[in-house]
């Protein structure tokens, strides 16, 4: 047959992470044939990769990674981890991400990376963030939604166009009213920031052990097209039980959100669903029985990681009147009404009340600022002023918001430009003042576009450290969970199936005709299954004698 027509081969590499899956598993007992079975693979390269475990094991690569090149340094390494960190970020906000966007962080990182690690200079001139280099990081992490280059913003621009009049069709068809039309959007809030210039912010950052990424958390803001109602926040924050909820007993069901905590304060898939059955639907039903409203609602969500497709097919049978509504991929800046002005009024109005909280502390109190800022400000402070900046958020401004997605729904006297931010800045900047601090409305402007999550190179690596340190705690809970389950195994129970089977292994050893095959079977039962049980036995007899 000619060559030219064989089927070409296909190089399935495999990844660093299943490596070292491999290689823990052999370390566990499990045989090479065994392992070849299992991954699909042959048994000479589990052979090879058993071969190479030591620099497998001692690899610390990005997520996908399948090779150990030297032309992969590790600043590299460290700008992939810290750019799918970043990614997650932004995909989990809906925000719109493009080739370009994502090699030019990757050239920054790279930069600020080379710039704080001692002897790392040379590397400068070895990254380009190349096409070739985005499309292997691209495969490797498993990326999507992105934005090639070359597809143009006036692309995504009609795209959105073409929702706006699909929208209006839709909601006209079914009969919405401006009361039955939600939207919710996500948003990060540093809830502990001041504006980078005052010296608060000055003095945290030259504080050892500065941890600025645990004064993060992420919020889930909702209301109507009709701006009456406000639907209570999700509130997503990176411990399930802080010290001040335990000293103050907080009953977490009485706090003004809804109060959930992942090492990432990420809003996930299930804290979404959770909300949507536990707050809005609950609270949006009671809202139309009470407006007497017709029961349907529809719920309008960007097309975020932690918004399911299939969010209508998930909803219980006492929600069934939820409709939902994706906005298309990219286009939620440009029409989302949350995106449009209500977080950005959020924001400011939270600064607002912070400032206003300092300010009543200082002046009615022995407390400086510097005092009340390190030691007595807390997360529960932080949540009655959300609580009363969401509050604060008028219904003109919500109203206001929907002017691009929905022009129809906003009365003409609110149509025109919410004038309401530019008051609230002046009182900002006042109540700064008042108490010695550096602030111009520009800081304050400043200060609401850093709340948003676009991550500087230090606050990634607080967030990557934070996630190695979960998963070295998980695995560390999972070998004490091993443990517990190890000691609760009688002795005696041990000792008396050891026996049986010393009994069983005799007796077949003794009458079955293949005594080879006899031979690997008990050889095999042996050292994968009884020597963990003797070993068990060999522990408890001594505590200090070795595994090994």
């Amino acid at each position: 047959m000619d060559k030219s027509c064989k089927a070409k081969r296909i190089l399935n590499r495999i990844t660093i992470e299943v490596k070292k899956e491999i290689i823990s598993k052999h370390e566990s007992g499990v045989r090479v044939s065994d392992l070849a079975k299992q991954f699909g693979i042959a048994k000479s390269t589990v052979s090879s990769i058993l071969k190479n475990k030591e620099a497998i094991k001692g690899a610390n690569v990005a997520r996908g990674v399948k090779t150990l090149t030297r032309q992969r340094t590790q600043t590299i390494e460290e700008v992939e981890k810290l750019l799918f960190i970043w990614i997650n970020e932004k995909q989990l906000a809906g925000d719109r991400i493009s080739e370009s966007m994502i090699c030019k962080k990757a050239l920054h990182l790279h930069a600020d990376l080379i710039k704080s690690t001692p002897g790392t200079s040379a590397e400068s001139d070895i990254f380009k963030a190349s096409r070739g280099w985005f499309d292997n990081f691209k495969r490797r992490s498993g990326i999507h939604s992105v934005v090639r280059l070359g597809e143009a913003a006036s692309a995504i621009k009609e795209e959105a166009n073409r929702f706006v009049l699909a929208f209006k069709d839709y909601v006209e068809a079914d009969g919405f009213l401006p009361q039955q039309v939600f939207n919710c959007d996500e948003t990060g809030l540093f809830w502990k920031k001041m504006p980078k210039n005052t010296y608060i912010t000055k003095e945290e950052k030259s504080l050892p052990g500065h941890k600025p990424m645990k004064d993060r958390l992420t919020l889930l803001l909702c209301g109507n097209a009709s701006g009456d109602f406000k639907v209570k926040p999700l509130l997503v924050y990176h411990s399930e039980n802080p010290w001040v909820f335990k000293k103050n007993n907080v009953i977490k069901s009485k706090l003004p959100v809804m109060w959930r905590a992942n090492s990432k304060a990420w809003v996930t898939r299930q804290f979404f669903i959770e909300w949507v059955h536990e707050v809005f639907g609950p609270s949006v039903k009671e809202y139309l029985q009470y407006k007497n409203l017709p029961m349907k609602c529809l719920l309008v969500v960007d097309n975020a990681p932690a918004h399911p497709p299939g969010l209508e097919e998930e909803l219980v049978e006492e929600f069934s009147f939820i409709n939902v509504m994706f906005f298309p991929p990219n286009t939620t800046s440009l029409i989302q009404p949350m995106d449009q002005q209500v977080i950005p009024n959020f924001k400011k109005l939270y600064t607002r009340a912070l400032f206003q909280r300092c300010f009543e502390v200082t002046s009615d109190t022995e407390l400086t600022l510097r005092e009340f800022w390190k030691n007595n400000f807390n997360i529960l402070h932080c949540l009655h002023l959300i609580d009363k900046a969401w509050r604060d958020v008028s219904q003109r401004t919500m109203k206001s918001a929907w002017k691009t997605l929905w022009p129809e729904a906003v009365p003409e006297c609110v149509f025109e430009d919410v004038e309401e931010d530019a008051p609230i800045v002046e009182e900002i900047v006042s109540l700064g003042k008042s108490m010695g601090l550096e602030v111009s409305s520009d800081d304050v402007e400043e200060l609401v576009e850093d709340h948003k999550t676009e991550l500087a190179t230090e606050e990634l690596q607080n967030i990557l450290k934070e996630q190695q340190q979960a998963a070295t705690e998980e695995l560390s809970s999972e070998e004490e969970e091993e443990e517990e389950r190890r000691d609760s195994v009688p002795t005696a129970l041990i000792k008396e199936m050891c026996a049986k089977w010393v009994e069983v292994q005799s007796f077949v050893e003794k009458y079955h005709p293949d005594k080879a095959a006899v031979s690997r079977a008990t050889n095999t039962f042996n050292d994968n299954a009884m020597s963990h049980f003797r070993q068990i036995l060999k522990h408890r007899k001594n505590p200090f004698c070795s595994d090994l």
